[in-house]
């Protein structure tokens, strides 16, 4: 029998990339609501409730009311908006952080797909904390590049547009204020008792996203170099298929600089470890519309549903 699935607010740049990641499974029957009703609460609720797995491709106050329209217990809702990341209840999509993480997501009809940033910087900080070589309340800061799909619609156009302002040629930094939207669920699945401090920059290319914590050694609670703290994360992640630490000087191969665009396309992620015995740079490096919002997705789906977790995904 398959699985009935539909997409609530599948006209976004996630919604669109599921859809079109989905539509030719032959395990999956996709419900369709009519254009002109997309907004309807009744039929959006009827829509929600005649699914298997519904996606929430929404904001976050459209996500929330979307999930207490919710009246059939068998429905599994996996949400893509920042709504339920931190929520009691929801399991965290990002199985590969532990057996209890993938164990949540296969068990649980509530299952929040993390950020894009959120997802690079957990990448980097969670196996520390989990291994006790940073301290809780160790100062993490964070910078990060991204490409512009993930501002969504509005950004896509201005840097798509033909009169385009000049400013749009250069890497911008933003959220200035220090409250940019992931940093709830960054302190809350890491474990820092405090917030790190962000700094996002999106650039002039269309996917693909690198963030990177930078690390003084004597501050850690077990002092690493780059060569053995990169180990530690091959062991950490040995056997996931989405994670990928590279071997210890790869970067030389590309002239020892890392772009951000080059996983554009690739559903997993990559962990870099670079550096010296006093200041190390942990950085990973995917694809913000893939294993950062869609394809994050999709394999939460597929665990949940029961099937290969890769099913439909590149890698």
């Amino acid at each position: 029998m398959k699985i009935k699935v539909f997409i609530d607010g599948s006209e976004g740049t996630t919604g669109l990339r599921i859809f079109e990641r989905i539509e030719n499974r032959d395990d999956i029957e996709l419900l369709r609501i009519p254009s002109e009703l997309r907004k309807d609460p009744a039929e959006i609720k009827k829509y929600i409730n005649e699914s298997d797995v519904t996606f929430l491709c929404l904001p976050d106050a459209a996500a929330i009311e979307a999930v207490s329209l919710v009246d059939n217990d068998h429905v599994k809702i996996i949400d893509a908006s920042t709504a339920h990341r931190t929520v009691p209840g929801w399991a965290y999509g990002y199985p590969e952080l532990s057996p209890a993480h993938r164990e949540a997501i296969a068990k649980s009809n509530r299952i929040a797909v993390p950020g894009c940033y959120a997802t690079g910087f957990i990448t980097d900080v969670y196996p520390l904390i989990a291994g006790g070589i940073m301290a809780k309340d160790y100062p993490v800061s964070s910078f990060a590049v991204s490409g512009y799909s993930g501002g969504g619609k509005k950004m896509i156009a201005e840097y798509d547009g033909e009169e385009r302002e000049s400013e749009l040629d250069s890497p911008r930094q933003y959220a200035l204020t220090q409250k940019h939207k992931h940093l709830k669920e960054m302190k809350a699945i890491t474990g820092l008792t405090r917030e790190p401090l962000f700094s996002p920059i999106v650039a002039d290319y269309y996917s693909g996203m690198l963030v990177s914590l930078p690390i003084y050694t004597d501050l850690l609670q077990i002092k690493h170099t780059p060569e053995s703290l990169r180990e530690y994360y091959a062991e950490f992640f040995k056997g996931q298929k989405f994670v990928k630490v590279m071997p210890f000087g790869s970067e030389a191969e590309t002239r020892n600089f890392l772009g951000s665009n080059n996983c554009s396309g690739w559903d997993g992620i990559q962990i870099f470890v670079t550096g010296n015995e006093d200041r190390i740079v942990v950085s990973s490096r995917f694809d913000n519309l893939g294993k950062g919002a869609s394809g994050a997705a999709i394999e939460c789906f597929n665990i949940a549903i029961g099937c290969e977790p890769d099913k439909g995904l590149n890698l």
